[in-house]
């Protein structure tokens, strides 16, 4: 089984910076992919930013120039670097996770969210 554990939430200004990370962990054979996701209340759950092996990124054209998703391949672990953050970034934010385990099955998972809330 693969684990995601997300940290670095919290209550921050608008203006100010937060840093998220998700340690993925368990029988991982390798990870292709791994991504944010965010989900304000009410809303459908959306893509914030995604990052591959290759170092291929993708964003949100709502957190481009503001957010940026790094990866350290060797602790399986993906960050998420929130600057200038607005009150409509409030949200929880999930990590997500794609790849193959040592059984050789692929294998998407969620973590269990972490909560940002941007005050004006």
């Amino acid at each position: 089984q693969v684990q995601l554990v997300e940290s670095g939430g919290g209550l921050v200004q608008a203006g100010g910076s937060l840093r998220l990370s998700c340690a993925a962990s368990g029988s991982i054979f390798s990870i292709n992919a791994m991504g944010w996701f965010r989900q304000a209340p009410g809303k459908q759950r959306e893509l914030v930013a995604t990052i591959t092996t290759g170092d291929n990124k993708n964003y949100a054209d709502s957190v481009k120039g503001r957010f940026t998703i790094s990866r350290d391949n060797a602790k399986n672990t993906v960050y998420l670097q929130m600057n200038s953050l607005k009150p409509e970034d409030t949200a929880k934010y999930y990590c997500n996770a794609a790849g193959v385990e040592t059984t050789y099955r692929n294998f998407q998972r969620w973590g269990q969210g972490t909560l940002v809330t941007v005050s004006s």
